[in-house]
């Protein structure tokens, strides 16, 4: 199934053997063992670092509760009025469904599926690229694609893909994807980028957004061994992007800095070596295109000390900075 479909979740092996996730996952790591495929949280992948990509059906069933998390957080970044470009992706999908809610919003996307999200929110004006369709992830590519993207001015792109690292940054398996998610990045004052821990220290064959270029980086907390993730994090910091990190109870956060989730959906946050942002009387932050860039969102949590990371110390907000010590 993995060779077939370049992934599949524990869940979908589970119901296809008829037995439990737990026996699944036991065997899915013999087998990684045995170098024939490698684990991803909720599943499965094919072995090595510049895999092939996998189509919508399975990236869909792979980190469902991640995405939620880092859609949640990475929508209160985004204020009432601006224009952005939001990429193709499950989670960038999953950011357009919390985007319906921002009132007078411009939306300029190359993904049907963020495009459909968006498609009854009347408070929302969305403008497709043109181009090929990409039938794999529902998303325009090609020449029409990129040239439409041309002379355009946004306050920021929300960007997903198949693996990130602090040397490379953000990349992909597919080169007709990388080349208009690139236009889409000249497009942007500020790059956005949404993955979940399982795709940092995985990189892919073609780069889109190289690390120094990356502003912010929202992603869900690592688990406490997966040194990989934590030593990923660290040094993407230390080349000055930001973390945001979405805790477990972050899924039902309002976008758009109206309401900032339910009681308990955030913990106290953290920051390295960085003053408080500038905040209203609400405690979310100042609104404008040229907001302080450490700004906050609603569902952050603290990323959890490990011994890749230096001692947080405690402050208000609800953001979890990494802080570079170096640009």
């Amino acid at each position: 199934m993995v060779r077939a479909n370049g992934a599949v979740s524990l869940r979908e092996l589970a119901r296809v053997v008829q037995t439990s996730e737990v026996t699944v996952r036991r065997d899915v790591r013999a087998l990684e063992a045995e170098g024939l495929l490698d684990r991803r949280h909720g599943g499965a992948v094919l072995p090595g670092g510049f895999t092939r990509e996998s189509g919508f059906p399975q990236k869909s069933h792979l980190a469902t509760a991640e995405k939620t998390a880092i859609a949640d957080l990475a929508a209160g970044f985004v204020e009432e009025g601006e224009a952005v470009v939001v990429g193709a992706g499950t989670t960038t999908q999953e950011l357009a469904r919390r985007l319906a809610r921002v009132p007078g919003l411009t939306v300029v996307t190359n993904s049907l599926l963020v495009a459909q999200a968006l498609a009854h929110a009347n408070r929302v004006e969305v403008v497709m690229t043109g181009g090929t369709l990409r039938g794999s992830n529902y998303a325009l590519v090609g020449s029409g694609a990129e040239q439409s993207l041309q002379g355009l001015r946004v306050s920021r792109a929300f960007l997903s893909g198949s693996g990130l690292t602090a040397e490379r940054g953000l990349s992909t398996s597919n080169m007709l994807s990388a080349s208009v998610d690139r236009a889409l990045v000249q497009a942007a004052a500020e790059v956005v980028v949404l993955a979940d821990h399982t795709k940092l220290g995985t990189d892919t064959m073609f780069q889109t957004v190289p690390t120094d270029v990356i502003t912010r980086l929202v992603t869900d907390e690592p688990p406490a061994q997966d040194d990989r993730a934590l030593t990923e994090l660290q040094a993407l910091a230390d080349q000055g992007v930001q973390i945001a990190v979405a805790g477990p109870g972050a899924g039902s956060g309002s976008a758009g800095g109206e309401g900032g989730g339910p009681p308990g959906a955030a913990r106290p946050a953290g920051r390295l070596g960085s003053s408080a942002p500038r905040t209203g009387e609400d405690g979310l932050p100042l609104p404008g295109p040229r907001r302080n860039p450490h700004g906050q969102g609603p569902g952050a949590s603290q990323l959890r000390s490990a011994a890749s990371l230096p001692e947080q110390q405690s402050c208000s907000g609800r953001l979890a900075d990494l802080a570079p010590r170096r640009r």
